[in-house]
């Protein structure tokens, strides 16, 4: 007997880690005696990341497919799918951890009921809080209306409001199901030779929906299997308010309509969904904006009113005349102190979130020291206040920091500056990994640790040490604790009094110097991003957009100069348009981490060295983005300043 395992990757390295050993970790035992044979196939889609190296270091026993390109799911799946060989095949996400008797009791399924074409498992996330999407009926119009509208939400048990997760049945009993999520999705050889792969029209959302209809329309039936569980972090690539996504998933529905609905009830269809998922989308998308730009916005009204609280009072005591000020200043010059006080913040990471408060400062003692340089140079007749300017200056900092201070206190997501003390840690595990671990978290210096032995260890005992110890994260180490042990740890939550915040569960993989958690994956590279300056940073990639757009408003102003050095000429203007406008970069990488390039990281090689290897140009673009300087991108553009 044979399984074959896919799993499609895109710069989930840490994840495929451990995904990977869970797998291989699994019991292959059958009830009959014989053992499952396990065919793991990656397919790697270009990441950036260092997921193809890990496997061809780690794990030589698995099948790598890895793509110059994004191929999107579909059709990477498709890849391995036409060379397994397996009984089985099955869909895994890389964020995902399978049980030691996951594989083996959906193995054991399938050869007890013969009309089951394709399954799935109980899923849980990486904080043990049951993923209704484990069980999901099919998306009809009344269903997805149910869904959008918050129905589904206020009536989570009913067979019609509810119908879009099938809340009407038992999350522990096993039941057919219309729809298997493509985080885990088994199907047996047999059914596939009648179904055929996986549709390629679709690049991400609704493949899986696709493939679960065309099983159920060739006879079979789908089932959820709770026995089975499996740990899925969720991992979004895509934020769900953003434009892209609604593209995306709007163009998934839209071509599953063309090929299972006909006539007016396709044109039908279609339109509700166009009207159901913009409005949505719309909605959602407001909420961004507006939560974008409240904090901002409050920032500076009470910057304002402390500004021109203090000028009146200064005008009043100081120079006995409360208009000793003309109005200009009041509604002119003290906005412009205060926009450029929170240019600074944000160019400094200010406004990112989590909030760090010496980012903020940071930017505002520059932006001050920006205002003292441009007063000093104004004329006398501009020259208001020095002392009113630094004051207002200070002012503005501290009723910043007050604001995300309110936040803090009222627990506002992103605001918690808890964050930035050490956190308490419970390590749950044996004697020697704990201390391995706890080492770990010593030398990244940002946690208090207490071990708890795992011999004996039960949901209320692991939760009042947590409550005594005010613990804020417990990791769970994998050498000592199999994944069913920490799924039962966490899946049943006991809630204490005086409990003081939440707690976030993480797991250490045997021999590993990462952690994993909910939602987040911290290394020692992850946790000196800044220090690394990674361009995966919001900040690195902020400041790389404005270096692009100062310098190609400079190039458009130089053009009439420098377009007698180019080699073509023709390129100059186009390629300094693109880049304005942000369809392309001066510097990019391969693989869609970044836009397209107009030049390369190897473009700031000595000329002689321009004739490089497939795989420096790769150690090349990674080590540009795990160690991004603007410096860099303006050396390679400097550099090849005539081949614009």
């Amino acid at each position: 007997m044979r399984l074959s395992i896919v799993i499609v990757s895109y710069n989930v390295k840490y994840f495929l880690d451990q995904c990977l050993d869970s797998v291989f970790h699994s019991d292959t035992a059958l009830s009959d005696g014989s053992r499952l044979e396990l065919e793991v196939w990656v397919v790697d889609n270009a990441s950036v990341d260092g997921s193809a190296e890990l496997v061809r270091e780690r794990y030589s026993q698995v099948q790598l497919i890895a793509n110059t390109d994004n191929k999107g799911f579909a059709a990477a799946n498709n890849q391995a799918l036409r060379l397994c060989t397996g009984d089985w095949a099955l869909l895994l996400n890389p964020d995902t951890i399978v049980e030691r008797d996951t594989l083996t009791r959906c193995v054991e399924f399938f050869r007890s009921h013969k009309d089951c074409g394709g399954l799935t498992v109980k899923m849980f996330n990486g904080e043990g809080k049951y993923l209704k999407e484990s069980k999901r009926g099919f998306p009809t119009p009344a269903a997805s209306f149910y869904k959008m509208s918050g129905l589904t939400r206020l009536f989570p048990h009913s067979r019609r409001f509810a119908a879009y997760y099938m809340g009407h049945l038992d999350d522990d009993e096993t039941n057919p199901i219309d729809i298997l999520p493509g985080a885990f999705l088994m199907i047996s050889r047999e059914a596939m030779a009648k179904v055929g792969l996986l549709d390629e029209a679709y690049f991400m959302y609704g493949e899986d929906i696709d493939f679960s209809w065309r099983i159920k329309l060739a006879g079979y039936e789908n089932y959820y299997l709770p026995s089975a569980r499996i740990i899925h972090y969720k991992g979004e690539s895509t934020k769900h308010s953003s434009m892209n996504y609604v593209y995306t998933f709007y163009n998934a529905m839209s071509i599953f309509v063309q090929h299972y609905y006909s006539g007016r009830n396709a044109r039908l269809f279609n339109l509700l969904l166009r009207i159901a998922i913009w409005l949505r989308a719309i909605m959602a998308w407001s909420r961004r904006v507006l939560q974008s730009i409240a904090l901002p916005v409050a920032d500076f009204a009470v910057a304002f009113a402390g500004f021109t609280g203090i000028k009146y009072l200064w005008s009043t005591y100081w120079a006995a005349n409360v208009d000793y000020y003309p109005p200009e200043y009041t509604w002119v010059i003290i906005p412009c102190y205060i926009l450029i006080l929170m240019l600074g913040s944000w160019l400094y990471g200010g406004y990112e979130r989590p909030v760090r408060l010496w980012r903020m400062v940071k930017g505002m003692a520059v932006g001050c020291l920006l205002l003292l340089i441009f007063y000093s140079l104004q004329d006398e007749s501009r020259r208001y206040s020095r002392a009113l300017l630094l004051m207002g200056c200070v002012w503005t900092l501290l009723s910043s920091v007050g604001i995300r201070c309110l936040l803090s206190l009222f627990r506002v997501k992103g605001f918690d500056l808890r964050s930035m003390r050490q956190r308490n840690c419970i390590i749950v595990g044996g004697k020697e990994e704990s201390e391995r671990v706890r080492q770990l978290y010593e030398s990244l210096g940002n946690a208090r640790t207490v071990s708890l032995s795992h011999t004996g260890l039960d949901c209320r005992k692991l939760y009042e040490t947590a409550n005594y110890y005010k613990a804020d994260e417990v990791v769970f180490c994998s050498k000592d604790l199999s994944i069913s042990e920490i799924i039962d740890l966490i899946s049943k939550p006991i809630k204490l009094p005086g409990r003081h915040t939440q707690i976030d569960f993480k797991i250490v993989p045997t021999d590993s110097d990462f952690i994993i958690g909910s939602d987040s994956i911290n290394s020692a590279e992850d946790l000196y991003a800044e220090e690394l300056r990674t361009l995966a940073t919001p900040l690195n990639r902020r400041n790389k957009r404005l270096l692009d757009v100062a310098t190609a408003l400079v190039l458009i102003v130089l053009w009439p100069v420098l377009v007698w050095l180019q080699r073509p000429r023709g390129q100059y203007l186009p390629h300094c348009w693109q880049v304005l406008i942000g369809k392309k970069t001066w510097v990019g990488t391969d693989g869609g981490a970044t836009r397209e390039g107009v030049f390369g990281p190897e473009d700031g090689l000595p000329r002689r060295a321009k004739s490089i290897s497939p795989a420096l140009k790769e150690r090349l673009h990674l080590r540009y983005l795990r160690n991004y300087k603007l410096t860099t991108d303006l050396q390679i553009l400097l550099k090849n300043l005539r081949n614009l």
